[in-house]
């Protein structure tokens, strides 16, 4: 028994079957000093006491492998740490915590033989560490008798446990976990992680458990959840914007120049000004899956844990995060890139912690050296130098929180890219603002749609006007404002219908919407947790029944019926569909009687023409830019004189944003006047000939109604 500088007692097993006379160097009673070391780092100084081979003054680890090849019948002996100063005290219990919680098992190569540096199962203190070791000149060993009792326990153990798991290594296979860790640099990019060995072995200790390994490829399958429709990848940037109680959500694309290429190259950024996330939610966020919401909150969207992962990876290869809370900032890499010709998929993470007026890395979470290695690989696989992140960190207040995302190398299409982008004009007219389109310009399948002009589909500021039931939060496309437009305030001859489907209550608004009337298009559009997941869905005669249906629309949020009580969600994890199943099915039976009795109580008893201007909207409405409050315009006011910005106090309301919003009441059907601001140019004598002659046709009397 010895005892280091530190106190530590040094134990060290003797061997039987000595091959070679080891290097000796007495120090403080212990025959020798090894440095620990991975990446050309150090971890930690331990102390080796009669070593059974010859022992060189450096460890250096150049590879993990798992536990399970580990080959058996090693010698078998105990490390002890002897700590020269606060970093490796600090390192080495974080080093044992890796290969424990990873089972793992660190290689290390001598001209003496080979060695694999294990942590213990009976130490939970992280006191000592187990090596086993083979020398070259008889290879592996047949077991090991002249030990100390505590290793020989040990031993013993790891044998039977083996034996025992033989049966079920034959029937169950082997699967590795794969886990990234940005605490320190032996578990990112700068050591390889071995995914396969030459050795056959069962786990060393512990309950036998299967796990399954996530291989870089996995970065460009999770970007095919988006594969039909390249805007339900920017939709999860929306909602978890939304879901991080953002009021400003910013997309855009630009040129910026990359080192790397030497060129420009488009990146887009997408900012929130949400509150941000610490070091533990990224890290969620960077996981593949998370644990379903516990509340049921009715304005969280997020369900699945991977809608940032398959967001990024459909939109590009490369992905940066930045986000700042009231007290920390992290900056988070998933790239494809930085993992090519990897077994493992590592993630760098750098968080930093608020120290008075300044930003500092967090030792507690991470050490300076683990800090400077993960944002050195940022750098290098990446355009962003310290410079350009300083850049980008500046843009939060001194006390504001956000997220800020950059993707690039951008998905290509042909040899272009999938995307192209309008920057607009300053200034200009809502005709002359920015926005981003699919480059095919392609309408999305659906049953019974005969038009392609389907501007949702490939115009994204068309799909944020929609997006959400209820807006509240400020979009911006290329630089501009988008104008919400919730449809159901925004339709002609509304009605209102409520029902009920498997016992739970729903409310569908139909009525008559100019804009799809004159595309051809019709349809529902289906919300859930106040979000579009489908859009003109063609319900009961709509499917067949061709012109007679355009520009019908209806309006339902069916969270209550697609939610099950249970916690299931059918909805889809792309959240661009619903699940095939009972409620759904019963859903859209309610939804095709509900539309039909519409079509044949309203539309056919109302003369329609494309070009009257008494089929604008029973209401105009107006949004506050600052309370996000939907006001009702009087029809004697022309909306095209408003402002892109308005606001309560101005013309026509000259109000307060603390006034309620009027809602339209239940059960009416309304049938607007004509408004102002809706001119068009006279008719022909012929024209007018048939107006009048449809003004002498009798037609049915309807209610108009709003409630205050």
């Amino acid at each position: 028994m010895y005892t280091d500088v530190c106190g530590n007692k040094l134990l060290m097993a003797k061997s039987c079957g000595k091959l070679q006379e080891p290097h000796i160097e007495v120090v403080d009673g212990v025959q020798c000093y090894v440095l620990l070391m991975a990446d050309q780092k150090s971890i930690c100084r331990i102390g080796c006491s009669q070593p059974a081979i010859a022992v060189p003054r450096t460890w250096d680890i150049t590879e993990f492998i798992k536990e399970d090849h580990v080959p058996s019948g090693l010698h078998c002996t105990n490390v002890y740490p002897a700590y020269q100063n606060k970093y490796q005290w600090q390192e080495w219990p974080k080093f044992l915590r890796f290969l424990k919680h990873n089972r793992k098992a660190a290689y290390v190569k001598t001209e003496s033989g080979q060695m694999y540096i294990l942590s213990s199962r009976l130490d939970d203190e992280y006191s000592h560490a187990v090596v086993q070791y083979v020398t070259h000149e008889y290879g592996v060993t047949k077991g090991q008798t002249h030990v100390k009792s505590d290793i020989k326990n040990e031993n013993d153990r790891i044998q039977v446990e083996r034996r025992k798991r033989a049966f079920e290594d034959r029937h169950m296979g082997e699967f590795a976990k794969c886990k990234f860790n940005s605490s320190r640099c032996y578990s990112g990019s700068r050591v390889k992680t071995c995914s396969r060995s030459e050795h056959s072995a069962t786990s060393l200790t512990g309950p036998r458990k299967n796990y399954a390994c996530a291989h870089p490829s996995y970065l460009k399958t999770l970007g095919q959840s988006h594969s039909d429709w390249i805007f339900g990848a920017v939709a999860e940037f929306v909602d978890n914007s939304r879901d991080a109680k953002a009021t400003e959500f910013d997309i855009s694309i630009d040129m910026i120049y990359s080192s790397i290429v030497g060129k420009e190259i488009p990146m887009l950024a997408i900012l929130d000004d949400g509150h941000g996330m610490s070091h533990e939610e990224i890290m969620k966020m960077m996981s593949f899956g998370r644990k379903q919401p516990i509340a049921n909150d009715s304005n969280y969207i997020g369900r699945y844990g991977v809608g940032f992962k398959t967001g990024t990876m459909r939109l590009g290869r490369d992905a940066l995060v930045l986000t700042q809370t009231t007290n920390s900032r992290s900056i988070a890499f998933l790239s494809q890139t930085l993992n090519e010709e990897k077994d493992n998929i590592e993630i760098p993470i750098v968080t930093y912690s608020r120290k008075g007026q300044f930003m500092e890395v967090d030792t507690n979470i991470q050490s300076e050296t683990s800090s400077k290695n993960n944002l050195k690989a940022i750098m290098e696989f990446s355009p962003f130098n310290e410079y350009f992140i300083g850049e980008k960190a500046g843009m939060f207040d001194r006390q504001g929180t956000g997220t800020q995302i950059y993707i690039w190398n951008l998905d290509e299409w042909g040899s272009t890219y999938s995307l192209e982008w309008a920057n607009g004009m300053n200034g200009g007219s809502s005709f002359h603002q920015g926005d981003i389109y699919t480059r095919s310009r392609r309408a999305r399948s659906r049953l019974g749609q005969m038009t392609k002009q389907v501007p949702l589909d490939y115009s994204l500021r068309s799909y944020l006007e929609v997006i959400f039931l209820d807006p509240r939060m400020k979009i911006k496309v290329q630089g501009s404002f988008v104008k919400s437009r919730p449809l159901a305030k925004f339709l002609h001859k509304t009605s209102i219908e409520n029902g009920s489907v498997l016992g739970k209550p729903v409310q569908l608004i139909l009525g008559h919407s100019q804009i799809d009337l004159e595309l051809g298009n019709c349809g529902i559009f289906l919300y859930w947790h106040g979000r579009l997941i489908e859009a003109y869905k063609r319900v009961g005669s709509m499917v067949h029944n061709g012109e007679k249906s355009h520009g019908i629309v209806g309006v339902i949020d069916v969270t209550n019926v697609m939610d099950d009580d249970s916690g299931r969600v059918w909805v889809h994890n792309n959240k661009q569909g619903f699940v095939d199943c009972e409620p759904y099915a019963m859903l859209e039976d309610w939804l095709s009687k509900k539309a039909d009795e519409y079509l044949d109580n309203t539309i056919d008893k109302i003369n329609v023409d494309k070009s009257g201007v008494r089929f604008k909207p029973d209401l105009e409405w107006v949004q506050c830019n600052k309370c996000r409050k939907w006001r009702i315009l009087p029809s004697d006011f022309d909306s095209k004189t408003l402002p892109l910005e308005w606001f309560c106090y101005m013309k026509p309301v000259n109000g307060k944003c603390e006034m309620p919003e009027e809602k339209l009441d239940s059960g009416v059907i309304t049938i607007s006047s004509q408004r102002t601001g809706y001119s068009y140019k006279e008719k022909s004598a012929e024209s007018e000939n048939k107006e009048a002659t449809k003004e002498s046709l009798p037609q049915k009397r309807l209610r108009r109604g709003v409630k205050f």
